[in-house]
């Protein structure tokens, strides 16, 4: 039997590599200017946020549907442009 995804909750994972040196202001800039206009959304459920070692950000965001983009980061503080993909839940 094949399995399918379920369409209940759409996941959002947004990453973006940080230049070293603005590391820790982009995670302020994710947590205290982008997160805070996500969620005011009423499709928006929760957001998560978390940093590795080698300077990303992962914001992953559960959504009933229609997930809304980040804004666009301030670009002296990431090495590259943030890059998103969309998840739904495998029935199992």
């Amino acid at each position: 039997m094949a399995r399918k995804g379920s369409a209940d909750v759409i996941v959002r994972m947004w990453e973006a590599r940080a230049e070293p040196y603005g590391f820790a202001d982009l995670i302020t800039w994710v947590c205290d200017t982008a997160l805070p206009e996500l969620e005011h959304d009423p499709l928006h459920l929760s957001s998560e946020v978390f940093s590795s070692t080698d300077h990303r950000v992962v914001v992953v965001s559960k959504w009933r549907s229609n997930p809304q983009p980040l804004p666009e980061p301030p670009a002296m503080l990431v090495a590259r442009p943030p890059h998103s993909w969309d998840f739904t839940q495998v029935d199992r």
